[in-house]
């Protein structure tokens, strides 16, 4: 289950129905999906592809996607430092961007036009979808890495758009996590 922390407002929140509620709020689209398909620790992109097919199409055909990839990034991932990069600083995209979350943990900072910063943090099962022109930037977590499958309208695949805005400077990537409530408590 994601979790959703407002910073300049010191509230997390980690229920099913108000994460959902809030990211609704702000344009967001959000789904938890249990995995339901058994797939090796290694398996390629093509295997992950074949076996959540049906889902894919049903993305696809819900939202005009036309094609799907695999992302794996690990601390092993050469230029990995480049191509975070590219991702941590605001930006906006030409279409929407969908993610599914298969292994790891990242955040999703969301500055919308009204109202505040928000810090989305995903993890294994949330599937996440950004829309078009909604300004944004990406962290990894600590253990740098993550494995998603990601939708695209375009053929061309990920354009980003930078804002030069700065304000992603001001938030650092907290990755909260299970633990971190388990152990700590959400602030509501």
């Amino acid at each position: 289950m994601a979790t959703v922390s407002i910073p300049d407002e010191k509230r997390t929140l980690t229920q099913d129905g108000e994460v959902r509620d809030y990211l609704a709020g702000i344009g967001i689209t959000y789904e938890r999906w249990e995995p339901s398909h058994q797939l090796a620790a290694g398996a390629s992109a093509a295997e992950v592809l074949a076996a959540y097919a049906p889902e894919i199409d049903r993305l696809k055909a819900h939202g005009g996607y036309v094609t799907a990839d695999v992302i794996d990034v690990s601390p092993a991932t050469p230029g990995l430092d480049a191509m975070l990069n590219r991702f941590n600083s605001e930006h906006w995209h030409d279409e929407d961007e969908v993610r599914f979350i298969l292994h790891g943990r990242g955040v999703f900072h969301i500055h919308p036009r009204q109202g505040p910063l928000t810090a989305i943090e995903v993890e294994p099962g949330d599937l996440i979808r950004v829309p078009r022109e909604t300004w944004h930037w990406f962290d990894l977590c600590q253990d740098r890495r993550i494995r998603a499958i990601r939708l695209f309208q375009d053929q061309s695949g990920w354009t980003p758009h930078y804002t030069d805005s700065g304000i992603d400077s001001g938030y650092q990537p907290v990755c909260l996590g299970p633990s971190y409530v388990a152990g700590r408590g959400a602030i509501s």
